[in-house]
């Protein structure tokens, strides 16, 4: 089981909703424990063994089959709206080191307002919001990788 596998497996549990995910193999054993703030991992791997099937390929499968627009999440945030990267790239907060924050926590938006800039490929890629109201939180540190469709802010509409 590879990083990628694990990861897609990391998300997978977190949006099941489950609380706590036990795999044991031969060679891996993964404890996922999943809270209202954070998601928790903790693996441990030994040397690989060949012939072992590859357990990531049907929750790879499950998730890009999700709709890549903003979705209400599922969880006790249900009247909250998720904001989710168009794009895979690292995700900044501010347009230059020196400036302000385009949206902080409590900070009113409105459909078409920048709330952060994704840099792939040497481009700087302004991201703006397609639902209007209020940042309730934000999802992703600053200068953090994000895949395409990792959620970034919540967005409280009324």
């Amino acid at each position: 089981m590879d990083i990628k596998e694990i990861q897609n497996l990391i998300k997978f549990v977190a949006k099941s909703g489950a609380s706590e995910v036990k795999l044991e193999m031969e060679d891996i054993k993964i404890t996922i424990k999943t809270g209202s703030e954070k998601t928790e991992t903790t693996f441990v791997q030994a040397a690989p063994m060949a012939g072992l099937p590859i357990v990531g390929a049907p929750v790879a499968a499950q998730l890009a089959a999700e709709p890549a627009a903003p979705v209400k999440v599922e969880n006790d945030d249900s009247n909250y709206i998720t904001v989710k990267s168009p794009i895979i790239g690292t995700f900044y907060r501010k347009p230059s080191p020196d400036k302000p924050n385009f949206v902080e926590v409590g900070t009113d938006i409105n459909v078409g307002d920048t709330v952060c800039v994704i840099e792939a490929m040497k481009l700087f890629n302004e991201i703006e919001s397609e639902v209007s109201g209020k940042i309730v939180k934000v999802l992703v540190d600053d200068s953090s990788p994000v895949e395409y469709d990792q959620p970034l802010f919540l967005v409280d509409p009324s």
